[in-house]
């Protein structure tokens, strides 16, 4: 598929409804408005091609980045392009595709973890933690243990409250997982939320709301029984 095709069909499916609700969430221009559901259907129908993906991004275009993290390989995608898309990222929306559709599938997993959990900057910060939130719900063969777990809930409640805006929500969402991975983390966890007090998130002009970790996490536990 031609990149000008891609483009045409990206600003056919937008609507001016949607470039208003993607602006107040920090979408930047260029940007058509196109919905995550026809969006993921795009990615359903293409599937994988690094090719298209590369150039979508390089468009500067919003709605053809978020297709592009959907349709990149993460088998394939070095550390060195990785990190040079999370550079350009500056849209927690985006940041959470990318880290949803291939930060989370590639085998540099382990190492994204480390390196951008450690990062100051708001959008690095908010991809590693969101990753980090993504290995404890999701990943049991990557040999994570609990105590690995508990070290970073050692890290949460240490630096929670002075990481940037969107990085803390993150941290929280990543304490929230931690603790419904098992019943010693929930434990921890719950004592760490406690500890920790009220997360405070800038989510600017949007109904978006900061969730409590210990009532997600009892919430949570209630859905399972």
């Amino acid at each position: 598929m031609e990149l000008a095709e891609m483009m045409a069909r990206l600003e056919a499916l937008g609507t001016e409804q949607n470039r208003k609700v993607y602006g107040k969430h920090g979408a930047k221009e260029p940007l058509f408005g196109v919905s995550f559901g026809n969006l993921d259907k795009l990615r359903k129908e293409i599937k994988t091609n690094d090719a298209l993906a590369e150039q979508l991004w390089n468009t500067g275009n919003t709605d053809a980045r978020t297709l592009a993290v959907m349709i990149a390989d993460p088998k394939t995608r070095t550390l060195e392009q990785l990190e040079q898309w999370l550079d350009d990222i500056d849209y927690y929306c985006l940041t959470d595709v990318f880290v949803t559709h291939l930060a989370s599938k590639s085998p540099l997993l382990p190492e994204l973890l480390e390196r951008w959990t450690a990062s100051d900057r708001e959008w690095v910060g908010r991809a590693g933690w969101q990753l980090m939130a993504h290995a404890a719900m999701k990943s049991k063969t990557l040999g994570l243990d609990e105590d690995y777990f508990l070290r970073q809930l050692e890290r949460i409640e240490a630096r929670i409250h002075s990481s940037p805006n969107r990085a803390r929500d993150a941290m929280n969402a990543a304490l929230i997982a931690i603790g419904m991975r098992s019943e010693a983390l929930e434990a921890a966890a719950l004592a760490a939320a406690a500890r920790i007090g009220k997360v405070e998130v800038d989510h600017g002009d949007t109904g978006c709301k900061t969730p409590d970790a210990a009532v997600y996490i009892a919430k949570a536990k209630s859905r399972k029984r």
